[in-house]
């Protein structure tokens, strides 16, 4: 049913998703100047992309899209559920491809001799993200066990 807690858990997912497709995620200073790591690509401060993380932002989008398309399939829980463990990998997912795109980024300034890198705040919504998913997972579940409860007592 659309009114659940667990359509708002869903919806809280996509946009905290859609917040860390535009926000940057990281920050790099050097000599050659500052840059920052957005989901589509590790970009200068004027707006010039030095490598692209393409595979990030796919990630992101479909982690943005599929909480949307299972709050819509409300009758079939089980599905539900299944998709929200699929979610669950996919912002898994995101957090090993950032990681690995920091590292990536980090490795190609730190030749330089002035370095300096830092986290922003954006980069920590897939855990965030994560723990909505499963509490939208139990409250399905919870939503399923009510249905079967009821249709024992019939």
């Amino acid at each position: 049913m659309i009114q659940r807690i667990q359509t708002l858990y869903l919806f809280l997912i996509s946009a905290l998703i859609a917040v860390m497709l535009f926000a940057p995620l990281a920050w790099f200073d050097g000599e050659a100047g500052a840059s920052e790591l957005h989901a589509f690509a590790l970009e200068t401060s004027e707006g010039e992309p030095l490598h692209t993380t393409v595979y990030l932002g796919i990630l992101l989008v479909a982690a943005l899209v599929l909480p949307l398309v299972t709050i819509f399939l409300y009758r079939n829980r089980l599905l539900q559920i299944r998709l929200c463990c699929v979610e669950m990998v996919l912002l898994l997912g995101c957090l090993a491809m950032e990681g690995v795109y920091y590292y990536l980024a980090r490795r190609a300034f730190s030749d330089l001799a002035f370095h300096a890198q830092g986290f922003k705040p954006a980069i920590v919504l897939p855990i965030v993200g994560l723990l909505f998913a499963c509490l939208a997972a139990k409250a399905i579940f919870k939503d399923e066990l009510l249905i079967r409860e009821s249709d024992r007592i019939r």
